[in-house]
């Protein structure tokens, strides 16, 4: 019976290519997940979709930050009065 042939040596721990699937796995688990968040055709509340209830959101925010000027909160001034004394 012939000799075995000899074993070939162990690559260390630290080289990259072993690394490499370990590095990976993470990144492939963190990509999956941000593919599970709600897409914009999706319900969302109040019967309408995700995407319209940013939109709403966004919209509500846009007049909240509106403000109107002082001018226009001042009382108005008495109407000048017709001839007749009654309105038309």
């Amino acid at each position: 019976m012939p000799p075995p042939p000899p074993l070939q040596p162990l690559r260390p721990l630290n080289d990259p290519v072993k690394r490499l699937p370990r590095a990976i796995a993470p990144l492939i688990a963190a990509l999956a997940l941000a593919a599970c968040g709600a897409a914009d055709t999706d319900p969302g509340p109040g019967g309408v979709t995700v995407g319209e209830a940013r939109a709403l959101d966004e919209a509500a925010q846009m007049l909240d930050s509106r403000r109107l000027p002082a001018e226009a909160l001042a009382e108005p001034a008495t109407p000048a009065s017709t001839e007749g004394g009654q309105p038309e």
